[in-house]
């Protein structure tokens, strides 16, 4: 049955009812899309919450917003939050909206996978915040280093949480990333060869290879501590002959690659910016793509540097801090390349330009410091300060974040079909990167004068009162910049200026199609002649505005989402610690399973 263009429902609660079900059952990666955009913003603006409170407690010293145990909670929460389900999550947006329109393709390669993979995701991330309702949120740190995490010194349900709560966001994860590796690979249009795919096509392309490698090996280590808790095994256990040290290298074998799923999205994202709002070419567009795959490759060999104050021995030491440095390389490759990409281009300062070049300035600050973290002697002096804590907010946020809003503005249009305010948004970038560098820079020097990482107070005699002030001001900013991003999405949905097709003279497939697109993306799927299809002067077939032909489209289920509910439900028998309901999981997941795979695919 061929699709038709959906009509506006009529009002009432049963029309209202019938739209939600759509939402629930979709199968449409542009509708996952918006629904991961939409809910790991919201966890961003919660993870951002627990930062404020944070900062209020270190605002001053002997401060008492917060005790110390409501403190761990909060830290850990902060991490786990951003990095599993606000950044991760807000990549998985652009990747469900944005690669099948960019490799001309009319859907992912398995569409209820996908949907499954949003509703673990959204599941998962509930059933983790679920544990503040229980009164025992994570506490141990984002990291959950072993012995700090055993029975011993956690003997409550907040790890038991942080456990299987991760183990859940993993499934997602790593669906996503299977479907994303096959939709890349199979479903290119013709013409579409791997040297004219888009830059954030290829940098995604290598961030799911990373996230199937990754998240494995951090499952093993969950597991080994799950089973540590709960059945009283002792991989982690010294007195028992485990090793606490097998967790930091499980967890930084995992922690290290995970630094490049966060980032390289967001370099990918701003390698198609730069050169749209230059008017140019991406200079050198083979050399970043070599270079990210590089990055991706390196990545592995670095996860050490995280450990040298445990004494691995000088061998160890100097082998990672040569890998350490020697990653440097490709990034600063990157960053050359984007600065040659607007040197002599006709430049246009919109907002998402102003991101993206934040985004570099920012992410070099940040690689600046990271690189001294490869000398162990240095290392050793930093590491537990918060000139680590300096550093990583400076990659993942002044990188990532900046990534990933100059994303949003760009393709803002693609998706609503309107623009955001440029006058709004500039006065949203502004906050954001004053504030990024009046809460994160004084931590520097924060750091270098003895303050450590993870203290809820601290000495008046150390003097850092002011600094740590001007930190918790900057951290304000920030969050009254986020503020202003949401009067921008507000005021964008009723007076945001009409899109059209192409509003910024975009270079890639997407652009080519309506905005927002209609179900099937293509009307006829385009024969690609170019790198730059929009801006060559034969670069792709013609797309007509309609069908010329019925297009056949994925239908829509509730099995992925019954499915995702199985996942949650054995979370909830474990942490419960009762075997039916962990049972009745595991028989919703398999029948959910047996269901859809016996379900007509196309409509």
């Amino acid at each position: 049955m061929a699709t038709s263009v959906a009509h506006q429902a009529p009002g009432g609660p049963a029309a209202l009812g019938s739209r939600i079900w759509s939402w629930v059952t979709t199968t449409d990666h542009k509708r996952i899309g918006i629904l991961y955009g939409v809910t790991a913003f919201a966890f961003f603006l919660l993870g951002g919450l627990e930062a404020l409170i944070i900062r209020l407690q270190l605002a001053s010293s002997g401060n008492t917003v917060v005790s110390a145990e409501a403190y761990s909670q909060l830290f850990t929460m902060h991490g786990t939050t951003m990095v599993f389900l606000a950044i991760m999550p807000l990549s998985a947006a652009f990747f469900n909206f944005i690669i099948p329109l960019q490799i001309g393709a009319r859907d992912v390669a398995f569409p209820r996978l996908n949907a499954f993979s949003y509703w673990v995701f959204l599941l998962g991330g509930l059933f983790l915040n679920a544990s503040f309702l229980a009164g025992a949120a994570p506490n141990a740190g984002w990291f959950g280093y072993a012995n700090l995490t055993s029975t011993q010194y956690s003997p409550g349900l907040n790890i038991d949480f942080w456990v299987l709560g991760l183990q859940v966001l993993g499934v997602a994860s790593i669906a996503a990333g299977i479907n994303f590796i096959v939709t890349i690979i199979n479903l290119r249009a013709p013409g579409m060869t791997l040297m004219r795919m888009p830059v954030f096509t290829w940098m995604s392309l290598v961030t799911q290879f990373i996230i199937v490698t990754a998240f494995p090996v951090i499952t093993v280590a969950l597991v080994f501590l799950m089973f540590d808790r709960f059945f009283g095994t002792t991989f982690y256990s010294v007195a028992a002959g485990g090793d606490v040290l097998l967790w930091q290298h499980l967890f930084w074998l995992f922690g290290h690659p995970e630094v490049y799923i966060l980032i390289l999205p967001a370099m990918g994202i701003i390698s198609d910016v730069i050169p749209t709002f230059s008017r140019k070419p991406l200079f050198g567009y083979a050399v970043v793509v070599y270079s990210g795959l590089l990055i991706g490759i390196l990545g592995w060999g670095v996860w050490a540097h995280h450990m040298f104050q445990v004494g691995l021995g000088p061998i160890a030491d100097s082998v990672f801090s040569a890998t350490t440095m020697l990653i440097a390389i490709p990034t600063g490759v990157k960053i050359f390349n984007w600065i040659a990409t607007m040197w002599g281009g006709k430049i246009k300062f919109t907002t998402s330009m102003l991101f993206a070049v934040g985004f570099i300035a920012m992410f070099i600050i940040g690689g600046l410091s990271g690189v001294m973290h490869a000398s162990p002697p240095a290392d050793l002096q930093q590491t537990d300060t918060y000139f680590v804590v300096a550093h990583f907010h400076y990659v993942l946020f002044g990188g990532a974040m900046l990534g990933i809003f100059a994303g949003i503005y760009f393709w803002w249009p693609k998706v609503t079909g309107r623009l955001l305010s440029e006058r709004i948004g500039k006065l949203h970038f502004w906050l954001t990167i004053i504030g990024a560098n009046l809460s994160f820079f004084p931590m520097h020097f924060i750091g270098l004068l003895g303050m450590p990482r993870r203290i809820y107070t601290y000495d008046p005699a150390l003097g850092l009162d002011t600094m740590n002030l001007v930190a918790t001001i900057g951290a304000f900013t920030m969050g009254l910049g986020a503020l202003v991003f949401v009067v921008n999405v507000v005021w964008s949905r009723k007076r945001g200026t009409p899109a059209g097709n192409d509003p910024w003279g975009g270079a890639t497939l997407e652009w080519a199609i309506s905005s927002p697109p209609p179900v099937y993306n293509f009307s006829v799927i385009p024969e690609v002649r170019s790198r730059l299809p929009m801006w060559a002067e034969d670069g792709m077939t013609p797309v007509p505005e309609t069908p010329p032909s019925p297009v056949h489209v994925p239908a829509g289920s509730y099995w992925p989402a019954l499915a995702a509910t199985g996942i949650i439900v054995m979370a909830i028998g474990a942490i419960l610690k009762t075997l039916l309901i962990t049972l009745g999981g595991v028989a919703v997941l398999v029948v959910s399973i047996y269901a859809w795979s016996f379900e007509p695919f196309e409509v």
